[in-house]
């Protein structure tokens, strides 16, 4: 007879919450090219490369793209191709050239400061272009698709 479990918990003792969020998170993602779809797979990867791992003490939250930034230059290389798939949805959701151009500053920044060692560590931590990136997407579509709008209180 197997034990009666309430809902959330996990079979797994290893398993972590992280890792259930991700699975859910995956479950989820719209793959649609409707524009709501493109609003929640932009905000879930911004997510990811920002705000996936709680660090304990510091109460601050990093991101895929500042750990795989501690690998020397290949890591930053890797956040920027992950980072340059919201600048391809952008162009697909046709903003402006002006639009893309100030994301890809934001990436190139981001890039090529993060690549000093260290001190291109401590940058990742405390300057998130994914963020920057997602603003300009959001404000974007909050002017023009005002119903895709995820108001949150």
């Amino acid at each position: 007879m197997r034990p009666v479990m309430r809902s959330g918990t996990s079979r797994r003792a290893g398993r972590t919450a992280g890792a259930e969020s991700a699975r859910r998170m995956a479950m989820e993602l719209p793959l649609g090219s409707d524009v709501a779809s493109v609003r929640r797979r932009v905000e879930a990867l911004e997510g990811l490369l920002e705000r996936s791992i709680r660090l304990p003490g510091f109460n601050r939250a990093v991101g895929l793209d500042a750990i795989i930034g501690l690998l020397p230059v290949l890591g930053d290389i890797i956040g920027a191709g992950l980072a340059f798939y919201m600048v391809w949805e952008a162009r697909n959701l046709g903003m402006s050239k002006w639009h893309q151009a100030r994301m890809m500053a934001n990436i190139g920044f981001d890039t090529l400061i993060g690549a000093v060692p260290l001190a291109g560590d401590l940058f990742d931590f405390l300057f998130r272009s994914n963020t920057r990136n997602l603003k300009i997407i959001s404000r974007y579509l909050d002017k023009h698709y005002p119903e895709t709008r995820i108001i949150e209180g």
